[in-house]
């Protein structure tokens, strides 16, 4: 059985529809067996992947961003929910390509090709909040309020995330939650909430810096900055991940991790933006459930 390319041409603004034929030409050039499908909207990826998982395609290779990856991942977890997920091979098309950054993969696309035919896997843990499975990282807060304004910035790559960052900040989104983890509990006000299976979102931010994709555990950093002047300190301190080191932040470890909140926060499942208005959230580890191609 040959693999299955899914490809999400709207990943990279665009950027993955233009590289299409280089990619394609990639896995060719590299001896790979293919057969390419391309979504054609939201979460269409995930029935694509299902649907090649439970028809024994092998690899199932995603060419796209950390959004379409996503979705490929929920589809061969809806396909197999007990069983280990993959091979997964990624061709990484996308504005930050988060996964391949923190697992290490090449980020040439004919490095990614000769990674994929190689056949030599990884195993990582991947995260479940509510009904999404995520491979990298959620967040609910000021996170995914960033992610709401960065669809209005119309610049490219990370500078995009840095000035969708300042403009919810600006903004001083603030929530009371209640949080109950493995061995601890918070309630009180609540600024983010970022939960981590890999350390880097956006491409640039370590918003979960102590995190391991195969320590069978989520990392997660919650905090509250009251005021605009403090949020702008913390930002630039995300980027190298020492913002967990100020008194107002904290970073755990656990198996589940429960939220509560008010008023009800939008949330984003690695980069997409799943719901905009819920209340109540039950994030999970599951562990060493995912293969990934690699060099």
């Amino acid at each position: 059985m040959p693999a299955k390319v899914i490809l999400n041409p709207f990943s990279g603004r665009w950027t993955a529809l233009r590289r299409k034929d280089e990619a394609l030409e990639a896995l060719r050039s590299a001896g790979v067996d293919f057969e390419l499908v391309v979504t054609e909207g939201p979460m269409h990826g995930i029935e694509l992947a299902e649907q090649a998982a439970r028809q024994g395609f092998s690899p199932i290779i995603s060419a796209g961003g950390d959004g379409g990856t996503g979705e490929v991942i929920n589809g061969l977890y809806r396909a197999d929910p007990d069983g280990v997920l993959g091979p997964l091979g990624l061709l990484p098309l996308g504005t930050a390509n988060d996964l391949a950054h923190n697992l290490g993969l090449p980020l040439d696309l004919a490095e990614a090709a000769r990674a994929i035919a190689g056949g030599k896997t990884r195993r990582i843990d991947i995260g479940r909040v509510n009904e999404w499975i995520f491979d990298n990282n959620s967040a609910v807060g000021l996170e995914p309020v960033v992610t709401i304004h960065s669809r209005m910035v119309r610049l490219k790559g990370t500078i995009r995330y840095l000035v969708a960052a300042l403009r919810a900040i600006n903004q001083k989104p603030q929530w009371n939650m209640r949080l109950v983890w493995d061995d601890g509990q918070y309630e009180g006000p609540v600024s983010l909430v970022s939960v981590g299976n890999c350390p880097v979102t956006g491409g640039i931010f370590r918003m979960a810096p102590a995190a391991d994709p195969a320590d069978g555990l989520l990392t997660f950093v919650f905090g509250y900055a009251p005021t605009r002047r403090r949020m702008l300190a913390l930002l630039p301190r995300t980027m190298n991940g020492s913002y967990v080191n100020d008194p107002a932040m904290h970073q755990h470890h656990t198996r589940r991790l429960t939220i509560h909140t008010t008023p009800a926060t939008p949330i984003q499942v690695d980069g997409e933006l799943r719901a905009e208005a819920l209340s109540d959230f039950t994030y999970e580890c599951i562990p060493a459930r995912l293969d990934i191609l690699t060099p």
